[in-house]
């Protein structure tokens, strides 16, 4: 049943508002003291802290907060013990709370309900069981102990192309599947849009198969991840649910006139308003145009998912630094969505050229820029006379430039149902150079990223000039500028970032602390301009990372959700790191819960 009474609205918000403010002026705190079976302090113990009864909102006939309507998230809120095994957490938020307990080679805690006020004891067992430890270890420890054989590049591109949408090595991958069940998997997940060469789909579901027997039989080869370090200590993570498990909450922003963040739910086309101050949250459906099919104009791609309200695909967000409107690409349709966060009015910007706008930032003089991924494009939306501006980027080959030529007609194929898994496919995927990620510099300069071309890209907007650089690794996603002009990218398939130095045109490769015998998958990353880091998305590993730029440090964050897969970056004026879980379906999430994130660092 809608919820539709607005005196009943009224009613409800009002509760809220009053319960909400009662609870941010208590001072309320837990205190905990934690050892381990024989008495002796654990420190580095990640206790979760959540309301015995977290405020529910109303639920509309698709399941989902209504649209315009008022509510408030309770936050989670995770911290680790000291040295001294005792940790104080505040949590105003609710008068009853559930405790859970989490350290790798210890056993779970989960315990309730305690009141927000509570000095209690807890004594963890050790883990004796190996299947048992393995198992709490992340995603990224089970793929580097699979056996890929001779073929080092295969481990990359199953990276690449399975690890866009959730992770390879989850819980969920760690069966004794048969080489038909793979080779059924894979072919489902290419009509999802992973692209791996003919020799990989051929070779893949045979070594899997035989990977995960072998291990489930030898478990002692999975290896651990990075030990959680004492940056830790003091460090706050809190967390807002949002959505359920048929959402995937893509990217974010943080507004940066009213510290407000917003979060696209790709899936169910909604955009999600949460104050973080005061977790007061405002759910706005993104509108359709009449023409718009479910699916966009890609509507045989989510046709066997359950469930999903996609019309337009809502992916990347860019804030205006003049008005502080928020730009949006809709990714399943021919158009840049404009909302007024003041108004909670939404525009469309329609064009003819181009096909699935994928990134977006937007300059100091307002223009908006965004790659678009299957047309081999950058855009530009010169908000001055509301033109559009293309630059059509050079094919790799002959054959790639017929296969853009032809990718229209590829697209009807797929909708009308044809197999995707039976199109050829090339090493370097060949027809698909992918333009992906894209940043503006503070000199002005904007700068892209080719996925599957191996090369970064800069266009210079004074004369719309533009040059492609070919990068010394595979996979660069996503890429941002930092305030001396230098681009930091991140090497998706190899676990590493890297930054290139326009003046001397070299790249520096920096490994990642999370990664495994090589592996992480870092989606995306982002430069802290002000505190001078590079934040990073550890998608493999559960963890957020930021490495300071001068001193080349690490400092990891991890997460209290195991199959924590982060798309994107964004920051407060004072520091605060924010990301959202966007795996691809989100019942791989631990417990199904996609969230909002959010880091603050210790002093």
């Amino acid at each position: 049943m809608k919820f539709k009474s607005s005196k009943i609205k009224i009613v409800f918000q009002f509760v809220m508002i009053i319960s909400l403010l009662s609870a941010y002026t208590s001072l309320s705190a837990l205190q905990l003291d934690i050892k381990d079976s024989n008495g002796n302090n654990l420190d580095l113990v990640m206790v979760t802290i959540k309301a015995e009864k977290p405020q529910v909102p109303p639920r509309d006939d698709h399941g989902y907060p209504p649209e315009g309507l008022t509510f408030f998230i309770t936050p989670e809120v995770t911290m680790f013990t000291n040295p001294n095994g005792k940790v104080n957490i505040p949590f105003p938020y609710a008068p009853q709370v559930t405790i859970r307990l989490r350290k790798i080679g210890y056993k779970d805690i989960n315990v309730r309900p305690y009141s927000n006020v509570s000095s209690v004891s807890f004594r963890m067992e050790k883990v004796t069981d190996l299947n048992y430890l393995v198992g709490q270890y992340p995603s990224n420890s089970w793929v580097a102990a699979l056996e890929f054989g001779e073929d080092k590049d295969l481990r990359k591109t199953y990276l690449e192309q399975c690890g866009f949408c959730h992770q390879q090595g989850s819980f969920f991958m760690r069966r004794a599947f048969s080489e038909g069940d793979w080779e059924e998997i894979i072919n489902r997940m290419m009509g999802y849009g992973a692209r791996p060469h003919g020799k990989a789909k051929k070779k893949l579901p045979g070594i899997l198969s035989n990977a995960y027997v072998d291990l489930l039989k030898h478990p002692e080869r999975v290896k651990p991840g990075r030990t959680w370090g004492k940056e830790l200590y003091g460090a706050i993570i809190r967390e807002w649910p949002m959505g359920d498990s048929f959402s995937q909450m893509h990217d974010l922003l943080y507004h940066k006139k009213t510290g407000l963040v917003y979060v696209g739910d790709n899936i169910q086309d909604r955009l999600w308003e949460i104050n973080p101050n005061t977790g007061k949250t405002v759910v706005y459906k993104v509108p359709k145009q009449p023409e718009d099919e479910l699916g966009g104009l890609l509507p045989g791609r989510l046709r066997s998912f359950q469930k999903h309200e996609t019309y337009v695909g809502l992916h990347s967000l860019a804030e205006s630094p003049i008005d502080g409107n928020i730009f949006i690409t809709p990714s399943l349709q021919k158009r840049i969505t404009e909302f007024d966060p003041v108004t909670k009015k939404f525009k469309d910007h329609l064009f003819n050229d181009g096909l699935y706008p994928h990134t977006i930032r937007i300059d100091e003089e307002d223009r908006v820029w965004f790659t678009l991924a299957l047309s081999n494009q950058v855009g530009m939306f010169n908000r001055k006379d509301n033109s559009f501006h293309y630059y059509d980027l050079p094919a790799r080959t002959k054959k790639e430039s017929f296969s853009l030529w032809i990718s229209g007609f590829i697209i009807k194929l797929m909708n009308w149902g044809f197999p995707m898994h039976l199109l050829p496919v090339d090493e370097r995927v060949s027809g698909m150079p992918l333009p992906y990620g894209i940043d503006v510099a503070p000199n002005g300069t904007v700068w892209f990223t080719r996925l599957h071309a191996d090369t970064i890209g800069k266009i210079d907007p004074r004369d719309n000039s533009f040059q492609l650089i070919s990068t010394p690794f595979q996979g660069p996603r996503r890429l941002r500028v930092d305030r001396d002009n230098n681009v930091w990218i991140s090497v998706f398939p190899e676990g590493s970032i890297a930054k290139y130095t326009p003046e001397d045109g070299k790249f520096k490769l920096y490994p990642l602390p999370t990664a495994v015998d090589g592996v992480e998958t870092p989606y995306s990353l982002n430069v802290d301009r002000k505190s001078n880091l590079v934040w990073v998305t550890g998608t493999s590993s559960d963890n957020l990372m930021a490495m300071d730029i001068k001193t080349e440090t690490w400092k990891v964050y991890p997460m209290s959700r195991k199959v924590t897969f982060t798309r994107d970056i964004e920051f407060s004026a004072d520091g605060k790191a924010y990301a959202s879980n966007g795996a691809f379906p989100s019942w791989h999430i631990e417990d199904g819960q996609p969230t909002l994130m959010e880091v603050t660092q210790s002093k």
